[in-house]
């Protein structure tokens, strides 16, 4: 049976006394010999016969999900202010699903966090043309207008207008209009015109919440 090296000194070392132990039992269970656990306590022999601590190894992993991260980037690249949490919204639009502490950790490896923006600056790269409205359903514009009853109590009201045919699609007023409100206004429109070729609108919180992107 294979005993825990004797401390010298009388010292309190109680933390390398349970290391040991744990060590001891360990190569008993594995068979390992008295001079392997020796080794691994004491590490090689040095002229001043000092003791070594256990040291601790950790092998890198190699990256792992090379599809995801080939899509994360192209995402990124076109997304520049898309986080890991909206990633996971256009992943699952493609069927992929994945656990949202996994997607992150997959983020930040990547280093396509969201910086911090420090004043107004203007976006780098060549925007997307916006395309014309050559006919019914080709291009839908979005915003909000307020007004107040007479108690001073406001309230919004959505419109929703066909830039073709100048028609106004909807007008949703409410004292409270959120992300998901517009969602079902939207998906409300496409069942009755069509799902029409895109949608114009302000960077508001309302329309670039996630209840929109799903």
């Amino acid at each position: 049976m294979i005993q825990p090296t004797p401390l010298a000194g009388g010292e309190d070392f109680n933390t390398q006394r349970r290391e040991e132990r744990t060590l001891c039992e360990h190569c008993e269970t594995h068979s390992f010999s008295s001079d392997a656990y020796q080794l691994a306590i004491t590490g090689p022999v040095s002229n001043v016969g000092r003791r070594h601590r256990l040291q601790t190894v950790r092998r890198e992993r190699p990256p792992d999900c090379a599809d995801i991260r080939k899509e994360m980037q192209g995402i990124a690249a076109t997304r520049r202010r898309f986080g890991y949490r909206r990633i996971g919204v256009l992943f699952e639009r493609k069927g992929m699903s994945m656990n949202h502490k996994k997607l992150c950790r997959i983020y930040r490896e990547e280093e396509l966090s969201v910086k911090r923006r420090r004043g107004r600056k203007r976006a780098r790269g060549a925007g997307t043309p916006m395309p014309s409205a050559a006919g019914v359903n080709a291009r839908w514009s979005l915003d909000f207008v307020s007004d107040s009853f007479g108690a001073s109590r406001k309230f919004g009201i959505l419109a929703v207008i066909d830039d073709c045919t100048r028609e106004c699609l909807c007008l949703a007023a409410d004292t409270c209009l959120t992300g998901a409100r517009v969602a079902r206004e939207l998906s409300a429109l496409i069942r009755v015109y069509g799902k029409p070729g895109c949608i114009v609108s302000e960077n508001e919180t309302e329309f670039t919440s996630r209840a929109n992107l799903k």
